[in-house]
């Protein structure tokens, strides 16, 4: 078995993600395999990340674009004794779980969304923490030769080392800071910035043990005062709708992964093949959104364009009828 049989069969199954299913699945031939070859290639050594630029390296321009990260929680509602899984806060349920949590450093321009980079949370094992792995994510990305237009983060990476650290490459962050992240707006002295006057424009105030930054506030219909901030002390009103909308790509990323590729359906234990599941996963992504941009079509089409030949079988013989309605 390759890579590419279980990326494929990721992306043509609708729910189950099983090494059964994968062999009850495949075309029928003298020598079709087993489960026991899907469960070996899941546990063969983990690819590193590499395997995924290698692939996603075609699809994006290094010299404009933003580079976004986060993380999400792989739900895990039943595990017992799956290794990785954790407790976590998870945006979905606006609780803590357990699952696993994945970080990914993703590339866009709006109407894409390319994984280039990823890390697998496990603390435990390893001893990085969440900002350990954001600057090792940036580091890499500096080093393939990236020049974003800006980069993109929630309130949870905009620690002061990793604001120093973009900043000392040249380029320009946007994030939403905390209510009580203290900032000096008039020399007077720091306070929160809940207690800073501003508005959609931004203002300029001194961000304590950083430096000048701009700072936004925007309130929504229903009250949410969120604080966004850049070391781009010139950035519009406009420009940082612009960008902010880029960093809900993210999000729809999280949303495509889990839907249509099955990240977080492997129904198995160990960690090395938890881990090798992610990554191949994340790869089927890649081919579900190169294929879409190209023709201008929604993951929901395309994978329902998978499905709808074996519906319009099954409705040409149907199994499951009543006697009585023969």
């Amino acid at each position: 078995m390759t890579d590419e049989d279980y990326i494929q069969f990721l992306l043509a199954t609708p729910k189950v993600c099983s090494a059964t299913e994968a062999a009850r699945v495949q075309p029928e031939e003298a020598k079709a395999p087993a489960h026991d070859a899907f469960t070996r290639l899941l546990h063969r050594p983990e690819p590193d990340a590499l395997t995924l630029w290698r692939e996603a390296a075609p699809q994006v321009e290094r010299q404009g674009g933003v580079l976004v990260v986060d993380d999400s929680t792989l739900d895990k509602p039943y595990a017992e004794k799956i290794a990785l899984v954790q407790r976590h806060w998870s945006g979905k349920h606006h609780a803590v779980v357990d699952g696993i949590n994945l970080i990914t450093l993703l590339w866009s321009e709006g109407d894409r969304h390319v994984p280039l980079d990823y890390r697998v949370y496990d603390k435990a094992q390893d001893a990085l923490t969440k900002n350990d792995h954001f600057r090792a994510l940036l580091e890499t990305a500096h080093a393939r030769g990236f020049v974003p237009e800006c980069v993109l983060f929630d309130s949870w990476y905009s620690s002061l080392e990793n604001l120093k650290q973009i900043r000392d490459w040249g380029w320009t962050w946007l994030t939403r800071l905390k209510a009580n992240r203290l900032v000096n707006p008039d020399r007077t002295g720091s306070r929160p910035v809940a207690q800073v006057e501003t508005d959609a424009h931004g203002t300029l105030v001194h961000l304590k043990g950083y430096g000048l930054i701009r700072l936004f506030l925007i309130v929504a219909p229903d009250g949410d005062r969120e604080y966004w901030a850049t070391n781009d002390l010139k950035m519009t009103a406009l420009t940082r709708v612009r960008f902010a909308s880029y960093a809900w790509t993210i999000e729809t990323y999280h949303r495509g992964i889990k839907q249509y590729c099955g990240v977080e359906r492997a129904q198995v234990r160990a960690a090395r093949a938890q881990r090798n599941h992610i990554q191949l996963a994340l790869r089927a992504f890649l081919r579900l959104e190169w294929y879409c941009y190209r023709k201008g079509i929604s993951w929901f089409e395309a994978k329902l364009a998978i499905i709808r030949p074996a519906i319009r079988t099954y409705l040409t013989n149907p199994l499951y009828i009543l006697p009585s309605t023969a």
